[in-house]
């Protein structure tokens, strides 16, 4: 639901854009001069600069209603992965005292996190003063937690007793956005030796 209201909000405010850009403006442009034009701006102009601000507003408020009903989902999905009982998870290509019987194949946990503005402004202050940038190391422990319990919830469905060679990786999206992704091989173990 939020996604269709952020779409139609998006849609507004590109319309209202590009109408007062490439309409709006290069006709103000040329009657500015012309005498006989004057009055209030045409219902048009007025309509597109509804639109751009309105787009605009309607974005902001579905993301702000999106992101407080993430906040409950984020909340439930976030946790260290220890809570996987049964599942042993590792760095290393081999499970100490467990062979190996099937691999299943790779899994894989993604997510791409970013905090709101105001946290953002906070953590940019701290880059002036100094210290822990806080904001950035909660971001990214949220999404290592949520990335690794998908991958978890992949293995799970995949049958795996394990997930081996298990590795993370981060990149910049957008901004002050990251992508974390973690990954490792699902496999089947034989009997404890």
């Amino acid at each position: 639901m939020f996604r269709m209201i952020r779409l139609t909000g998006s849609t507004c405010f590109v319309v209202g854009f590009f109408v007062l850009l490439f309409v709006a403006i290069p006709w103000l442009v040329t009657v500015v001069d012309d005498p006989t034009i004057g009055g209030p701006l045409p219902w048009w102009v007025r309509f597109a600069v509804y639109l751009f601000i309105g787009g605009i507003a309607v974005v902001l408020l579905s993301v702000a209603f999106e992101q407080a009903s993430a906040a409950s989902r984020a909340s439930r999905e976030t946790g260290e992965p220890e809570e996987a009982p049964g599942m042993l998870i590792t760095n290393s290509d081999s499970c100490l005292g467990r062979e190996v019987s099937e691999v299943l194949g790779l899994v894989r946990g993604h997510t791409i996190w970013a905090i709101w503005l105001g946290r953002d402004i906070s953590a940019l202050v701290k880059l002036l003063l100094g210290g822990e940038l806080t904001e950035y190391t909660e971001m990214m422990g949220h999404a290592r937690a949520i990335a690794m319990k998908r991958m978890i919830a992949e293995a799970r469905s995949k049958g795996a007793d394990a997930v081996i060679n298990v590795r993370l990786t981060t990149t910049s999206v957008v901004g002050t956005a990251a992508e974390l992704l973690v990954y490792g091989t699902a496999v089947k173990l034989g009997a404890a030796s």
